[in-house]
């Protein structure tokens, strides 16, 4: 028999790259590919790579400086490495990529790496293989699906993704240029999708796109159904207890989504709604076609339809041309919204972006100060929200076995770590946690339900 040939595949960035990876090693699987962590084992190494900020592209580079080393001594030995780059990098640089690191043997572009096998055949007999166009086909169609002991090993959450691109242009994003124009997927394929998930021990779905809430996709009644419609379907398949998706535009949020947060149980009431920044100047220079007024209202939609509803979101401090009193702004809304996370970043001009042209910069000094103010005030935000959950009891989907031997942790519904001491069987239901302390951003507790007495969690995930 021949042996299994080793791959190594190592993700940079968001959501959507740690899904596209895990559909490379399905497509990779007929291939005699199996999984190995160590990259200096690996007959094939890919860099996933993500092109949102200046230092995820760098990184890149930098770490085909050490795949260099071990490309070497594998060849040392005997044994051939291939390295491909695959992502936003990929489909951003192209050629380049093989310019600054002649040791990459494959560049492949986020719609194409279905076509994975031929590149690596490619690549062998001419050396290097390209592909960075924009298929005419849907790569989804042609992607082998992943086989049930692959499912039941990633464990009872998953990623599916219903959507990619994005057709809003901001000047910041390389995203349109990288991932192409919006598409969504048809609802019958997600829904084979998610059964494959549920029939193998999937409890938690996040349906993912860069533009999740954009989604229009063909239903089987021959109408475009939107997002909150597609969830509702989701929803009533077995087994499924938890959706989330993400990440949402402000200027998507339909009546649909609203009401399938009012109505669904399922569904998870935390949103990850960027609005980047709070000043209308800045999130016009930013092409954002919102205002702030406008994001608080679509908050206050959502809040009328859950009270108990969170947000997370995006922001982006030293844009070009940004003053004090646009930051203040920021402050304010922030203030004003108060948020369970945050992520924020100091801006990074992307190169091909209209921002990139920008010539009333921020200073590095100026961000790096406004970014700690920033950051300081979502920080005491997300440790009140989660201080308020002590004494509480919540619920918890077990998800796998923690540091600690004995400990089990799991997620609530705003995605706070919880653990709690109990056996391994726990795993993969849902069950109340009374939280007794908080350490960082995780949560202690103990089971309420004593051991065996388990919860009716179809019941619970319907609404029931």
């Amino acid at each position: 028999m021949t042996p299994p040939r080793k791959l190594h595949i190592k993700s940079y960035g968001c959501q959507m790259n740690v899904y596209d990876a895990q559909r490379m090693v399905d497509t990779l699987a007929p291939e005699g590919f199996v999984e190995t962590a160590n990259a200096e084992d690996a007959d094939l190494v890919i860099l996933n790579t993500c092109h949102i900020r200046e230092k995820a592209s760098e990184k890149v580079y930098s770490e085909l400086g050490r795949l260099r080393v071990a490309k070497d001594e594998a060849a040392r030995a005997g044994r051939a490495m291939q390295i491909a780059v695959a992502g936003c990098v990929a489909q951003a640089e192209g050629g380049e990529i093989t310019r600054r690191a002649p040791v990459v043997d494959i560049v492949v572009g986020p719609q194409s790496y279905h076509h994975l096998p031929e590149l690596l055949k490619r690549a062998r007999d001419e050396g290097r293989a390209i592909e960075t166009e924009f298929p005419a086909q849907d790569k989804f169609g042609f992607l082998a699906q992943p086989k049930p002991d692959a499912i039941r090993a990633r464990g009872i959450s998953a990623f599916v993704t219903v959507q990619e691109g994005c057709d809003k242009f901001c000047t910041f994003c390389v995203v349109p240029y990288t991932r192409g124009a919006e598409v969504s997927r048809p609802v019958a394929k997600i829904v084979d999708d998610v059964k494959r998930l549920a029939d193998n021990g999937v409890r938690e779905l996040t349906l993912i796109g860069q533009n999740v809430n954009a989604y229009h996709g063909d239903g089987p009644d021959g109408k475009t159904w939107p997002l909150g419609r597609l969830l509702e379907h989701l929803a009533a398949i077995p087994g499924i207890a938890r959706l989330r998706y993400s990440t949402s535009h402000p200027r998507d949020v339909d009546d649909s989504l609203i009401a399938a947060h009012r109505d669904l149980g399922a569904l998870m009431p935390f949103v990850h709604l960027p609005v980047q920044s709070g000043s209308d100047r800045i999130l016009a220079a930013m092409n954002r076609k919102h205002t702030a007024d406008d994001y608080l209202d679509v908050i206050d939609r959502f809040r009328s339809a859950r009270q108990d509803i969170a947000f997370s979101s995006d922001f982006i401090v030293g844009f070009p041309g940004e003053s004090e009193q646009d930051f203040l702004a920021t402050l304010a809304l922030v203030t004003q919204i108060g948020y369970a996370a945050a992520y924020s970043f100091k801006y990074s001009a992307r190169p091909g972006t209209p921002a990139a042209d920008m010539q009333e910069t921020v200073s590095p000094a100026e961000m790096d100060q406004r970014l700690e103010r920033l950051q300081e005030l979502i920080d005491s935000q997300q440790s009140a929200f989660n201080k308020a959950a002590i004494g509480s009891t919540v619920d918890v989907l077990f998800e796998r076995p923690a540091r600690k031997h004995g400990q089990i942790v799991g997620r609530t519904a705003f995605l706070q770590p919880a653990h709690v001491m109990a056996p391994p069987d726990i795993i993969g239901q849902i069950l109340p946690v009374r939280i007794d302390s908080l350490e960082r951003y995780s949560f202690l507790g103990e089971l309420v339900t004593p051991h065996g007495a388990r919860e009716p969690v179809l019941s619970q995930a319907t609404g029931a």
